[in-house]
């Protein structure tokens, strides 16, 4: 191995002996005076910095050469030892390499802008007085007489002549190595040297190809299109093809661009946004084979005489498509056998749109497939206007932001929204440049379905929630002015309050009213602070106007004409009945808005959307779209857009749709379903979770702050049972898809509940949590008066000690626990409280703590079961307590309690328990209790009765 690397060194040193002798005379006699002769015009000048850059590249070469060869020579020289890491144009081939194609690359581009031509012309006295010495120089490489063709050898035949040298010099050091690494190693070496060698013959014929296409221009073609780095791959004069029909005299392609030329103007598209189509069943002529050109703007067809003829222009387009998409060329730059891989179909670029379109004059920078914008990009207007987002086959598609700015003000309307072919359609966030936000589902560029829109500014707060129209709200929604502290709840139609309406104040007063382009028309009925009830017509300051009848919270009835005269005050002709002096229950609570709105009428802009889902099949890419109203911040939508888009680890819940569907058919028990229901309507990423958002969302707007009144609680009470057979019919539609999915039918119901009920036992209990805070307040504010008679009843019972209410209650003596009642020092047992029944007592003082119907109801079992246990304890065997016994000891733990508002929680376990329960023991329990409630308010109010007799007496 020493001898063979010996040798091979000892030829290297002798080679580049000879090469580094005949740079130096390149460099002497030609770089060095032409270097001198800087031409005085723009073209020259032009051509003088390529040639400098030239330079550089034959300087580097050169110096490379030199110091490897000072390298090897003084080891040759001190060393008797070789080996294969001495051959430096072997182990440094890559920098080699690099250096050679450089060159080359440059020398093609001096070539092609008629670099040697120019030069030869120089006019400055160096360069005549060295034209003699010069002459003689080129005479010993080339018998060219020309003085730029001679230029032109001399300065690559040298190298490309050494080139070969050093192939030959590896070939024969290949042949004498033996099999192993090191002949791995030289082998690689030879073929790469092989194949620049290829590549520089390669380089000089597109050069020279290029440099007789712009002789044969006009200067008008030349100027335009001639760039030192473009080249020439195939030009239809050469290999025919013709253009779709009168589009083009001539067509070339270049390494970057595709250029037609029809008389004396041309087109020229850019190949990194060129596709090339052979399937095209469209010919521009019948009997032509063709190929489609398609372009961001522009499809045209090139046609071929014969398949071949396609077959090689489709080669050469794909495959220069592909080096330019690269930004390198080939090495060599079509390979051995011409293969090479199709171009990619999705690519990322940037473009300014030039022809008549929605994106006229617009750049697109992102992602492109067979022509169009596809898939994640941006878009800018000249105007302002920016889009980003996702984009399919040319137009927004997906999600996507758009910027709009505003003409009269320095500021922008911001579009946050999902889009379907180019306009804007389901859930989106936008906010307006004037302080306004709309949070809502749009359709073809305009407001529609179910949508907040809410005013920030200090001059005018407002928040309207509800239904939309082609931009404008109608239908039914709530409005709240916040300036005048009102509400109101009712149907809409073009932006403007008509039909039937409630309006809701701060200060607590409530009237229905027909309404008619914002005007009040037709008589309404106007309930006061003060338990009034008027019926008739009214003005928008609340004066009463005309007929109309108003009842008194104690029972009396004013009918009659009103009137109300400047200065005068209220004035009234008719009758006032004082026969009934009790107030009328169905006046006092009077519930509004039941049959004007029903509930099925109400927020089906929410119930649409997800309807449409899921009549979409689920489709995973249009979730958000369809149900993205559980989003109400930019943030919020951002992290959206992350969790579709992004994979998620195995920590992470997955409710991706195909997940959702298959899990739901694997639930075959109640109690598992109800797990996996409580797990989705908690989670803000399964459907039905956004679907409770939503609803939640809607019922707030309407219920909370300025709606917390009591003459809306049975409008608040049926929907939320609403929203819970919509939510099982929902679940069902979920369900009957996966089924069908898999070729299932649904199973039918065994246990003969209805859906209503299944609603009622199963959903129910997993929302009500969600709307229990503003539906709590309207049961305490809808039994106000009775739980203030019941606590003030209560604050009396609590005076007495244990002994005396037990003796005051009417509870059998044999039941006291008197045991219970442990005495200390200088205590009398007579005086004791808060002993008896405790575990009782504090049993039944749960029932705050939780918001569920069905778990009220089993604290209230538990609390049955201990004061049955303690009467049992006492008498010393099993008792089973009759209702006779049972009231008066509920009426003893219900008064030591003191449960706040009992009355609004009876009354909400009462209307909202599962309706299976009726005629229970849970009914019993809970009339029992009721009953308990009732009393201790009678109590009082006999109390207030007795007071009022003696002091009238």
């Amino acid at each position: 191995m020493d001898m063979c690397a010996a040798e091979a060194t000892a030829s290297l040193l002798h080679v580049e002996e000879n090469f580094s002798a005949c740079l130096a005379r390149i460099d002497a006699l030609i770089f060095k005076p032409l270097l001198q002769a800087e031409p005085s015009d723009q073209k020259g000048k032009e051509n003088f910095k390529l040639f400098l850059l030239l330079n550089d590249r034959f300087q580097a070469l050169w110096n490379l050469t030199e110091e490897n060869y000072r390298i090897v020579k003084q080891k040759y020289s001190t060393s008797e030892s070789f080996c294969i890491q001495d051959i430096y144009i072997v182990w440094k081939g890559d920098l080699f390499l690099s250096l050679y194609i450089q060159y080359f690359v440059t020398f093609a581009n001096y070539v092609v802008v008629h670099g040697f031509e120019h030069a030869t012309k120089s006019k400055s006295e160096a360069w005549k007085h060295h034209k003699t010495v010069l002459k003689q120089f080129l005479t010993d490489f080339t018998s060219e007489t020309s003085m730029s063709l001679a230029l032109h050898t001399v300065l690559h035949k040298p190298i490309r002549d050494h080139i070969e040298q050093y192939i030959l010099l590896l070939t024969k050091l290949n042949e004498v190595l033996k099999e192993g690494s090191e002949k791995d190693v030289v082998t690689s070496a030879v073929k790469e040297y092989v194949k620049l060698e290829s590549f520089i013959s390669q380089v000089l014929d597109e050069a020279c190809f290029t440099k007789t296409l712009w002789k044969s221009l006009g200067y008008k073609f030349t100027d335009m299109l001639c760039v030192p780095e473009r080249r020439l791959l195939e030009d239809s004069r050469n290999l025919p093809i013709s253009a779709s029909t009168n589009r083009s005299d001539r067509i070339l392609l270049f390494d970057d661009v595709l250029v037609l030329i029809q008389g004396n103007s041309f087109q020229s598209f850019d190949l990194k946004l060129v596709w090339v189509d052979e399937n095209c069943r469209e010919k521009s002529t019948p009997g032509l084979y063709g190929l489609r050109i398609i372009t961001p703007e522009e499809t045209f067809f090139l046609s071929a005489k014969d398949p071949q003829m396609k077959a090689v222009w489709q080669w050469k387009l794909n495959q220069a498509i592909r080096q330019a998409l690269n930004g390198k060329r080939d090495f060599p730059l079509w390979g051995k056998t011409g293969e090479g891989t199709e171009p990619p179909s999705c690519r990322f670029f940037t473009y300014v749109f030039r022809l008549e379109s929605k994106f006229k004059s617009a750049s697109y920078e992102g992602e492109w497939h067979w022509g169009k914008p596809h898939g994640k990009g941006t878009v800018k207007w000249r105007d302002g206007r920016n889009h980003v987002g996702d984009f399919k086959e040319g137009l927004e598609h997906g999600f996507g932001i758009c910027l709009v700015p505003r003409r009269s003000e320095d500021r922008y309307d911001c579009y946050k929204c999902h889009w379907y072919e180019g306009k804007m359609r389901g859930y989106g966030i936008c906010e307006y440049g004037n302080d306004m936000v709309y949070k809502g589902y749009f359709k073809d560029n305009v407001r529609q379905g179910f949508g907040i829109l809410e005013n920030h500014s200090a001059e005018h707060p407002f928040k309207y929630t509800g239904q939309w129209e082609n931009d404008k709200k109608n239908g039914y929604g709530v409005w709240e002015d916040k300036d005048r502290g009102e509400r109101y709840i009712g149907t809409w139609l073009d932006d403007h309050k008509h039909g039937q309406g409630i309006v809701v104040t701060q200060s607590g007063v409530c009237y229905q009213r027909t309404f008619h382009a914002d005007k009040m028309v037709g008589s309404g009925i106007l309930l006061l602070e003060d338990d009034s009830v008027y019926e008739g017509n009214f003005t928008e300051d609340l004066t009463f106007v005309g007929k109309g009848k108003l009842s008194f919270a104690n029972g009396f009835i004013l009918e009659g004409t009103f009137t109300n005269k400047s200065g005068q005050g209220l004035q009234t002709q008719g009758i006032l009945n004082t026969s009934n002096e009790q107030p009328d229950e169905r006046i006092t609570k009077t519930q509004l808005g039941l049959k004007e709105f029903p509930v099925e009428k109400r927020w089906k802009g929410i119930y649409d959307q997800f309807l449409e889902f899921i009549h979409s099949g689920c489709k995973e890419e249009t979730e958000e779209s369809f149900t993205g109203f559980h989003i109400q911040t930019s943030k919020e939508l951002r992290k959206s857009q992350e969790y579709l888009f992004c994979h998620r680890g195995t920590e992470d819940v997955s409710w991706k749709i195909e997940d959702i569907l298959e899990e739901l058919v694997h639930l075959k028990e109640l109690e598992s379903l109800q797990r996996y229901l409580e797990k989705a309507l908690k989670s803000s990423l399964h459907p039905l979770g956004k679907l409770l958002k939503a609803l939640t969302i809607a019922f707030q707007a309407t219920y909370s702050g300025i709606g917390a009144n009591r003459h809306l609680l049975t409008m608040a009470q049926e929907e939320v049972k609403y929203y819970a057979k919509k939510i099982w019919e929902f679940y069902q539609g979920l369900l009957h898809l996966a089924l069908e999915q898999k070729g299932q039918m649904p199973a039918k119901c065994v246990d003969g509940e209805t859906s209503d009920q299944k609603a009622c036992s199963v959903v129910l209990p997993l929302i009500l949590p969600c709307f229990y805070p503003e539906l709590f307040m309207l049961y305490m504010l809808y039994h106000e008066r009775e739980d203030d008679l019941y606590c003030q009843g209560i604050v009396d019972l609590s005076l007495f000690p244990d002994i005396k209410l037990l003796e005051f209650l009417d509870v059998q003596k044999h039941l006291w626990p008197l045991k219970d009642l442990t005495l200390t020092t200088n205590q009398r047992r007579s005086l004791i409280k808060d002993k008896c029944f405790l575990s009782a007592t504090e049993c039944l003082q749960k029932l705050i703590t939780t918001v569920d119907p069905r778990e009220k109801l089993l604290i209230l079992q538990k609390t049955y079961e201990e004061i049955e246990s303690t009467v049992s304890r006492v008498v010393e065997t099993d008792y089973k307590l009759p209702m006779d016994d049972l009231l008066p000891l509920l009426m003893y733990v219900v008064s030591r309690a003191k449960i706040q508002h009992l009355g609004a929680e009876i009354h909400l376990i009462r209307d909202l328990m599962d309706p299976t329960n009726q005629g229970g023991l849970y009914d019993f329990l809970l009339t029992a209790l009721e009953s308990c409630y009732e009393h201790i308010q009678r109590m009082r109010l006999h109390q207030r009765e007795n007071c009022h007799l003696s002091h009238s007496s």
